[in-house]
């Protein structure tokens, strides 16, 4: 009986160490998914900054040119 519980017990916590590992491995592909997201909505957030920016001194020339 001992020998059945000690197994039921072992088996037990190598199921938790590998639920504890997958977790774990989620966690950092999350984290990875979550930081490539951050940089890309900066990267497009730079990109309309930059555009917005031209567009604003387009708008300056065209209407330097008519005065």
């Amino acid at each position: 009986m001992a020998d059945s519980s000690q197994s039921l017990s072992y088996q037990a916590g190598e199921a938790k160490g590998q639920a504890q590992e997958k977790v774990s491995n989620l966690m950092d592909k999350a984290s990875d998914t979550l930081q490539s997201t951050k940089e890309s909505i900066q990267e497009a957030g730079q990109q309309i900054a930059a555009k917005a920016h031209g567009a604003a001194d387009a708008v300056k020339d065209a209407t330097s040119f008519n005065k």
